[in-house]
């Protein structure tokens, strides 16, 4: 295949064109904005030429021209010139002047300038001088009745172009950005795996950008495989057309010098095998425990073993063989011995397992994000009982709807009314914004943190300024309120053969959820699931016996009495 160079991208080339009308524009030069992807939408740019004028309209001034633009465009609104001679010159931008170079070039055309004048009365358009716009006014306005145009056509485009010149963009510039933005599309719809690895590569170190082109080339259906110390180099590499490699540069508390010594006991004694074979192969000045724990925490040894729990625990003991090894060699070759190149043993710390919550929490100190899974997930079978409809499928209703979601960022706002909060909330199907307002800002500001879990009663409506739809909270709960308001109750599964001791030891876990005031005070009631060698029941406890739905309650009833199953349910 002939080497691809920047002279040898076309700029018209449909593929790259459907980027611009889709707005998949994440990590496309000057086109990434919120409000510009807005504007591609509406504007559907089929050529370059409608690049370099989006490009020139977006920003303060012009940009109250943006929907003439697109109607013109798609033939919603006709397009009209004062004088005929104007067409050449503004026909590319639908008759919209959009340019410095226009109003210099209609100076010249319709006022008999000369193309030094024509630039004069640029800046003189520019200062906004009363006394130069006087005179300019009146020679334009001489030369154009020179050239057949009448007083009144004459004096109506001067003061166009005097509106447009104050802030009319230079189109060099534009069409400089837009060719760059054109065949950056270009290798985005041509070559995705090489652009996102190539862009992932040079923001290896702001984690918001990671995670926003990581998502990104998952909606482009691009495969991003986990961090793995027996594949991944230190940047982000293109594996295939469809698949990259994360970089190990990419996870936090590692460096280029221990990344380097790893590639390079890998490439010399091939694959690693386990921990501890990692541990006794690698510089331990380089690689330290810090290193290897953040190894671990993001991943990039699951391949060897997933039980990241069990690894994390390891790590000391895997480094202090290596070290005693290491010494043990270094006293065989100081007295003339034999060297041990015996494999190292693989004595692990027994631990629990993680839960899936403190994977990917141990996970987002290494990346800096959740990168294998979503919080909600965890949560997603009992969240969608609370709260069906999906944040991907709200519609703008007057009526108050109850949502859920993972909050992903939280930032306050000073208003007339006071403080708000503006939550963006995740349900691994769409994030939207959400509004908090004052007074219930103040009383749930405790809550609306990153990573909380949160059910909202509120309204949906549309959002002008920003184009999307947007949630107005009248109300804002954890899972434990929201449990205690659809009246849960707790369902315990016991096993016949676990005696009266059971029944005792429930006691004391229960007894620190326990709720005095019963259904009042928020507790959900409890039903015991007692199975045998001969059936099974459901023996619902005492009134007496509410307690809170707390999500703590559920993890102490499986660790310390080991039931069979502990569950809420809803009728």
């Amino acid at each position: 295949a002939s080497r691809l160079t920047l002279e040898s991208i076309p700029l018209d080339d449909p593929k790259t064109y459907e980027i611009f009308k889709n707005a998949n524009t994440t990590a496309i030069f000057q086109f990434e904005s919120r409000g510009m992807r807005d504007l591609l939408k509406r504007a559907k740019p089929d050529r370059l030429e409608d690049l370099i004028a989006l490009n020139a309209l977006y920003r303060p001034g012009p940009m109250d021209l943006i929907p003439d633009f697109t109607d013109r465009k798609h033939g919603r609104q006709r397009v009209e010139y004062l004088d005929p001679r104007m067409e050449p010159i503004l026909g590319e931008t639908y008759g919209i002047m959009v340019y410095q170079e226009q109003v210099m070039r209609i100076a010249q055309t319709v006022g008999g300038y000369s193309l030094g004048s024509a630039d004069l009365l640029r800046r003189a358009m520019g200062k906004k001088k009363p006394e130069e716009m006087a005179k300019h006014r009146s020679t334009f306005v001489e030369g154009a009745a020179k050239n057949g145009v009448r007083e009144n056509v004459a004096t109506e485009l001067f003061d166009l172009m005097e509106k447009f010149a104050g802030y009319g963009f230079n189109k060099s510039h534009s069409a400089a950005y837009a060719v760059v933005a054109c065949q950056t599309a270009y290798l985005k719809a041509h070559y995705p795996a090489a652009f996102y690895a190539a862009n992932l590569s040079a923001v290896m170190d702001d984690t918001d950008k990671v995670k926003d082109l990581v998502e990104d080339a998952k909606a482009n259906g691009i495969a991003v495989l986990a961090p793995d110390i027996n594949a991944g180099q230190w940047r982000f590499e293109p594996i295939d057309v469809k698949t990259i490699r994360y970089g190990l540069g990419g996870i936090k508390g590692t460096g280029r010098g221990a990344i380097d010594a790893i590639i390079a006991a890998r490439d010399a004694g091939g694959p690693f095998t386990s921990l501890f074979d990692l541990c006794a192969r690698v510089d331990k000045h380089l690689v330290n425990r810090r290193v290897v724990e953040a190894l671990v925490r993001a991943g990039a040894l699951d391949a060897l073993d997933d039980d990241r729990a069990k690894l994390l625990a390891s790590v000391g003991r895997a480094l202090e063989q290596a070290e005693r090894a290491a010494a043990s060699r270094g006293q065989a070759s100081l007295f003339g011995g034999p060297a041990d190149d015996t494999a190292p043993a693989l004595h692990y710390v027994s631990v629990r397992r993680w839960s899936e919550r403190e994977r990917l929490a141990n996970e987002k100190l290494a990346l800096g994000y959740y990168f294998s899974g979503h919080l909600f997930r965890e949560y997603e079978a009992e969240a969608r009982k609370l709260a069906p409809t999906r944040l991907a499928d709200i519609k703008q209703a007057r009526e108050s709807v109850r949502l859920a979601g993972i909050i992903v960022s939280s930032r306050s706002q000073n208003t007339r009314r006071g403080r708000m909060g503006v939550i963006v909330l995740d349900d691994a199907t769409a994030q939207v914004e959400l509004m908090v307002f004052s007074e219930l800002y103040d009383r749930k500001r405790a809550l609306l943190k990153e990573d909380e879990l949160v059910f909202v009663n509120g309204r949906v409506r549309f959002d002008e300024f920003n184009q999307r739809l947007s949630i107005s909270a009248d109300d804002v709960m954890d899972l434990t309120e929201a449990r205690a308001r659809a009246q849960a109750a707790l369902r315990i599964e016991v096993d016949g053969d676990q005696g009266r001791a059971t029944v005792s030891r429930l006691r004391s876990v229960l007894a620190p959820y326990r709720v005095t005031n019963g259904e009042a005070a928020g507790g959900c009631r409890i039903v015991v699931s007692y199975t045998n060698g001969v059936g099974c029941a459901d023996i619902p406890l005492s009134e007496d016996w509410r307690v809170r739905p707390d999500e703590a309650l559920l993890a102490d009833l499986k660790s310390q009495l080991r039931v069979r199953g502990a569950s809420f349910t809803y009728v």
